[in-house]
């Protein structure tokens, strides 16, 4: 399976087919021009309302999001990076005027002044022009247009998996309306006002399942609406069965914390006329407001795993053991290696008599990867394979040669500023990469935030916040963005490199053609990540295209990034001052109210909040599993030393093995997860799936112990002998034993 072949310049481009469904498919920025900020909304397929849209405002309260960022007022930065962008591309721009001008001064008097008038001219377009780094000779680049091919798909021969769970409910009524489910009134004019017009696949799949409490194993395609395939059985359980005291009755677990702020937003629009209370716990936001909400009983709590075990184990009113259902959003990463021990933990202390939802778009099909949850007699729906991307997504790949893994951020910075210009996501492995795009793509003039772990609350929801309302374009994310959100109008998802695995894959350009629209992913595929790509277009439903840059246009842009790299440093050491200076004043502050207290700092150890795991134990956990990823790419302990002396001796690495670095994080990933696939299973007296067979002889009864005996025995008499206690015999006889063993019958057992 060869990617693309390099096409030459007489050789004949096949004409694409689909390139109508796009107006920027070969059109250069020269030509096209910035995009005005009304929406491009992609054709409405099937079953989605072509104005369907949550209004998040309409639930009787204000905006999910706004609600989010009122809680955190006053934690801002002092200076944002997008000033310190901006206040190095300044400086650059009076550095090169100053030059010219210098230049200008040295040649003949008589031509000075119509050169400085030039100058003067073209500097104040400068100012308007977004495209302000480039001259009149790189017009040539912007209207050069890339060159699409079609891959030829390879059939694959493969058989399927024998299913293993206790009932397949994969088929569906196809006329099934909203009407047809028997929900309360309150949820059908919900329904209406959200503009729902017909249930889609999924939720005719689910919904009547969950409604007779069912355990389900849900897989659907990204953008489906599976945030309403369990919402609206859960509200109807409740609005049929109203509780008796404030309890809470359902819990809701998400990977991330913008996640869970989404999937409450649309739980209390389809609850906006009934009485059910809903309630947030997740990281980064105010815990005392949380703890307050959690006293008040919430019927339903969206929760991610980590500030959900922080309330149980320090508020002290509140537990899960009236949990009548448990729901995982994005089961598969909520039971992988990184949440492992905290679902153990919440899955403990959680209701055993309970009903359990698993959703995700990537579901393990494995009964035995699910055993961990507990389900009792699941039932599988699978309305599409957990590989399958979007209906109507567009997948575009570049190839990149062996010896040119330089070129992708040259590659990513063309895209960006000939094709692709607004409505954009790029993921990125690493969390420094991120970063660094960000502050490139700044200095380029485009309009860009990022979106990853190393980022405050504050900052990760303003970023998200900014890209739903159009101030910026281009949204620069690892994979904390990949899951679950459902953000309106994405056109393009561009893929820095190739995520971990295709799992990752799907979710990454899930981000676009959601509901029944149309969109586009474009990945970067260097010669170690071929293996994933021939597997996705052995799977792919739709022709797969692959996009091919004129050379001169990446030899250009690469140019133009080493020219930035200094102000790249610049704007870098902008933020180590201030944070510097930042954590100076916090330990300022802290002093001079340890002063004026009079309090020791040791005094607010006994404040300190609980957890179930001790420091050590965390400290063991995280440390294991740095190892396991250092491990797997550096063994034995002198390269690890030479290793860790050749990174602090380079200040700065090359693109080359930045892109290498790049795919060295996916590399571990996937070696990790195939060792862990490799492990022997756990040893067995007897397998579970054949029973003992039975003696042929008549079956003798086994002669029970005393303590046995006792333990079994159920009848009445034993059950009120139990209740009263042992007599006064029993006593006596007891204490007859203990002395004649010499021991004392009044002595405390250390159990």
């Amino acid at each position: 399976l060869g990617l693309v072949g390099t096409i030459a310049e007489g050789d004949v481009v096949p004409v694409d087919s689909e390139s109508g469904d796009s107006e920027d498919e070969e059109v250069g920025a020269g030509q096209a021009g910035r995009r005005g900020p009304g929406r491009r909304r992609g054709p409405s397929r099937g079953d989605f309302s072509a104005d369907f849209v949550f209004g998040e405002a309409e639930a009787g309260g204000e905006d999910a999001w706004t609600a989010a960022l009122r809680q955190l007022r006053g934690k801002k930065a002092a200076t944002t990076l997008d000033e310190k962008i901006e206040k190095v591309r300044q400086k650059r721009k009076l550095q090169e005027r100053e030059a010219k001008q210098a230049k200008v001064k040295d040649e003949d008097a008589e031509a000075e002044d119509d050169q400085t008038k030039k100058e003067h001219e073209d500097c104040s377009r400068d100012e308007e022009d977004v495209e302000s780094e480039y001259s009149m000779d790189d017009e040539s680049i912007f209207t050069k247009a890339d060159k699409v091919k079609v891959k030829e798909k390879k059939r694959s021969k493969k058989g399927e998996e024998a299913e293993s769970f206790f009932e397949d409910a994969s088929q569906y009524d196809d006329n099934l309306s909203f009407q047809d489910m028997n929900l309360s009134r309150p949820l059908l004019k919900a329904i209406t006002t959200l503009g729902f017009k017909q249930p889609t696949p999924i939720q005719k799949a689910c919904i009547p399942v969950g409604l007779l409490g069912k355990d389900i194993c849900a897989c659907a395609a990204t953008g489906t609406g599976k945030t309403a395939a369990f919402i609206l059985p859960v509200l109807e359980r409740l609005i049929y069965k109203p509780r008796q005291a404030p309890i809470t009755r359902v819990l809701v677990l998400v990977p991330t914390r913008e996640l869970g702020i989404q999937v409450h937003s649309v739980t209390k629009q389809l609850a906006q006329f009934s009485s059910v209370t809903t309630c947030l716990a997740v990281g980064g936001l105010d815990v005392k407001t949380q703890e307050a909400a959690l006293r008040s009983g919430p019927d339903i709590l969206i929760a991610t795993p980590g500030r959900l075990i922080d309330h149980l184990h320090n508020c002290p009113s509140f537990h899960l053991s009236s949990v009548e259902v448990l729901i995982l959003d994005e089961a598969d990463r909520m039971l992988d290696e990184y949440f492992e021990e905290q679902m153990k933990e919440i899955i403990r202390l959680c209701s055993h008599h309970r009903q359990t939802m698993l959703f995700s778009a990537t579901m393990t099909e494995e009964v035995k990867d699910l055993a961990s949850v507990s389900l009792k007699n699941p039932v599988r729906i699978f309305v599409n394979s957990n590989t399958d991307v979007a209906p109507f997504l567009r997948q575009e790949f570049i190839r990149i040669r062996p010896n040119r893994e330089g070129d992708r951020e040259a590659i990513v910075t063309a895209l960006l500023t000939r094709t692709f210009q607004d409505h954009v996501m790029l993921f990125t492995q690493t969390k420094k990469q991120a970063h660094r795009m960000h502050i490139l793509l700044g200095l380029m003039g485009l309009r860009v935030g990022e979106l990853h772990g190393n980022l405050s609350q504050t900052q990760r929801l303003e970023s998200l916040r900014r890209f739903k309302d159009e101030q910026i374009d281009i949204l620069v994310a690892t994979d904390v963005a990949a899951r679950g959100l459902d953000i309106e109008g994405v056109k393009t998802v561009i893929n820095f490199t190739m995520p971990n695995t295709i799992k990752h894959y799907v979710h990454r350009v899930g981000r676009t053609a959601r509901a029944g629209k149309a969109g586009r992913s474009v990945s970067l595929v260097g010669e170690e990540e071929r293996k994933m790509l021939k597997e996705i277009v052995k799977t792919a439903k739709t022709p797969v295209k692959a996009r091919i840059l004129p050379q001169d246009v990446i030899l250009k842009f690469r140019e133009k990034i080493e020219n930035l790299e200094k102000d790249i440093y610049a704007v870098l050491c902008l933020e180590r001052e201030e944070r510097e200076m930042q954590q100076s004043e916090a330990q300022i502050n802290k002093a001079k109210k340890q002063l004026e207290t009079g309090k020791k700092e040791t005094g607010s150890e006994s404040l300190e909040r609980s957890w179930f795991q001790t420091r050590e134990e965390r400290k063991k956990e995280k440390l294991a599993k740095a190892l396991q990823e250092f491990d797997l790419a550096l063994r034995g302990k002198k390269k690890r030393k030479k290793f860790v002396q050749d990174t602090q001796k380079k200040g700065q690495m090359t693109p080359e093995e930045r892109s290498q670095f790049e795919i060295l994080k996916s590399q571990m990933y996937a070696e990790r997860l195939a060792k862990r696939n490799r492990r022997a299973k756990r040893a067995r007296a007897l397998p579970e799936e054949e029973p003992a067979a039975a003696p042929a002889g008549p079956k003798k009864k086994k002669k029970l112990s005393v303590f046995d005996e006792e333990l079994t025995n159920t009848s009445r008499k034993a059950l009120k002998q139990y209740r009263a206690g042992p007599s006064f015999e029993d006593r006596k006889r007891l204490g007859i034993a203990q002395r004649r063993k010499g021991g004392n019958f009044k002595s405390k057992s250390r159990y």
